[in-house]
């Protein structure tokens, strides 16, 4: 039992509590239908509780099960008072304290017990950094299409803005799939020094690299040999080659043999595969494409060979066919690991046409100009270099990821367009709010040192029924608690998902929440003055708020550091 009240609160472990306890009496009638039907029973809705998130809801109700719920359960809509008495004392692993139940003109209401919750999650808010899930087994591979070359060396002037999302995204993802404990391998390594990976460097990205001499021929000649011999070769006749022998000789440093064409539609039926463009047929192998699987070899062989493995293919929707060909030659190789395929949208830039280096370029001299009407001639120096090379970057990665990765994104990309410091404009915006927490805390422990104010104290010695004000238990239901949720879904996405080659990772989720988190947060600051008086009388109530904002400080740093961004001290 102690156990049970030391784990860290979720909402999906309360939200199936009471799912148990509002199905009360059906549990008895239903019993056998359950064990070999699952989980609902006939004309049951599939949602039984809504989490509110509102703060107009979230002044009188934490969780609500509808009207249309209850009289789909209970003739007459009418709970049973042993139902409601199941639902108040609901309880287990994970679930929050409860402390009324009851209907009301909308459904049956629940609320939590706000100052054991606050409680709860601010003795421990370490625990709501970190997925909540159990850890996961396996390596991913990441592979960005976008970077393989073999004959020109890609560069951050031909890299395009919509080729520069998949490379975001798959850092993005790289860290996200780490911290559920997955291995995570990058593909391809690009060599040291080269401009792509200087660019990449600038906007937080760590990509792998290899020496500049570095050769992976010997790898390359053992995939053609490899597809020379595969089951699923086409062999032409001798007078179907004499026949074709001209168009081969104009196409031949294209090729890598004219003889050495795929069946690819073979090996997508033969291996059951799904979800695959069904004009795929044979493919003539090119020089290209044995680079390609030749550093994706490269990297299988790198990975643990007791984990399971899974590539994803973070790819635009204009390579996606290519990226279809090239997964399945990998297969007609021999390949034997999960294959699917992350597509990305378009950019989108009306009116302009930009490479990456000129967008980046673009947002940097934006950002300085924003800072230098703001701050003055205070904008000068290394540290206000650095301070604009972060805003930068994270201007960057907040418009490329914050969309659904398989929706298009539009870029202002007009020069006066600008990049305001103020107002929930992404990046910007949520960097400027961490800032805030930073100096709030220096301010703080400023007047610790001179005296001002004592040291914070544990949690047990505090009274948190003084956090009263809505803003309060808003961010504390609404980001603190379920963020170790978040953190779980791309994870889960990967393991869930249906068999089809294409998959749904969520990479959108981290940005938008620490959008919606920043709104909140900056709206609930400048309501509340969290530093008052140094009064006795006082001291009780800025002390939980300083706790509540602490563990809030810690997850905006965890969160910006699943998008390679550092906080910035001050703005």
């Amino acid at each position: 039992m102690e156990k049970e009240e030391e784990s860290p609160f979720r909402i999906i472990s309360t939200v199936r509590a009471l799912n148990s306890a509002l199905r009360g009496k059906l549990q008895d009638v239903t019993e056998t239908m359950r064990s070999s039907g699952g989980d609902r029973v006939p004309n049951e809705p599939e949602k039984l509780w809504f989490k509110e998130s509102s703060a107009k809801n979230l002044r009188n109700r934490d969780f609500l099960s509808p009207n249309t719920v209850l009289t789909a359960l209970y003739e007459g809509g009418q709970v049973p008072p042993a139902v409601l008495n199941n639902v108040l004392s609901a309880h287990g692993s994970g679930v929050l304290p409860l402390h009324v139940a009851e209907v009301v003109a909308e459904g049956l209401r629940v609320c939590v017990d706000h100052p054991a919750a606050f409680r709860g999650v601010l003795s421990q808010s370490a625990e709501y950094l970190r997925p909540s899930g159990a850890q996961s087994e396996g390596c991913v591979v990441l592979n960005c299409p976008a970077l393989h070359t073999r004959d020109a060396d890609i560069t951050s002037h031909t890299l395009t803005l919509g080729q520069l999302r998949t490379v975001l995204i798959a850092d993005h993802l790289g860290v996200l799939l780490k911290r559920q404990g997955y291995s995570v391998l990058h593909c391809p390594a690009l060599p040291e020094g080269c401009d792509v990976i200087n660019f990449l460097k600038v906007l937080g990205v760590d990509w792998p690299t290899v020496p500049v001499s570095w050769s992976n021929e010997e790898r390359e000649q053992k995939v053609l040999e490899d597809l020379r011999r595969s089951a699923y070769r086409e062999r032409e006749s001798e007078k179907e080659k004499r026949r074709s022998r001209g168009e081969e000789m104009e196409r031949e440093n294209q090729r890598v043999e004219s003889d050495v064409k795929i069946n690819l539609k073979e090996v997508v039926q033969e291996q059951g595969l799904l979800g695959y463009d069904p004009s795929l047929g044979t493919c003539t192998v090119q020089r290209e494409a044995i680079a390609h699987l030749a550093q994706l070899d490269r990297v299988a062989a790198a990975a643990d060979s007791s984990a399971a493995m899974t590539v994803l293919h973070v790819t635009s929707c204009q390579e996606e066919f290519r990226q279809q060909q090239t997964a399945m030659l990998w297969r007609a190789s021999g390949a034997t690991a999960t294959q699917r395929l992350v597509v990305c949208g378009p950019v989108k830039t009306p009116g302009a046409q930009l490479s990456a280096a000129q967008y980046l370029q673009l947002r940097r001299s934006q950002m300085k100009e924003a800072s230098e009407m703001k701050y003055g001639d205070q904008v000068e120096g290394q540290t206000w270099d650095d301070i604009i090379r972060v805003m930068t970057s994270a201007t960057v990665r907040f418009e490329l990821l914050s969309t659904v990765h398989t929706s298009p994104v539009t870029l202002d990309v007009q020069r006066e367009g600008g990049v305001s410091t103020k107002g929930p404009r992404g990046g910007v915006f949520v960097m400027y709010n961490c800032a805030r927490l930073h100096t709030l805390f220096s301010s703080y422990e400023k007047g610790v040192q001179e005296g001002i104010y004592p040291e914070i104290p544990e949690c047990s010695e505090l009274d948190f029924s003084s956090l009263k004000e809505e803003g309060e238990w808003l961010l504390l239901f609404n980001y603190l608690i379920p963020y170790s949720e978040l953190l779980d879904q791309s994870g889960r996405a990967l393991e869930l998902e249906g068999g089809g080659v294409r998959i749904n990772l969520k990479t959108e989720q981290v940005c938008r929440f620490l959008v919606s988190l920043s709104k909140d947060f900056s709206s609930y600051y400048n309501r509340v003055h969290v530093l008052g008086e140094p009064l006795p009388h006082l001291f009780n109530q800025m002390f939980c708020r300083l706790l509540l904002l602490s563990a809030l400080r810690e997850l905006y740093h965890n969160a910006l550091d699943a998008l390679n961004l550092p906080p910035i001290p001050q703005l």
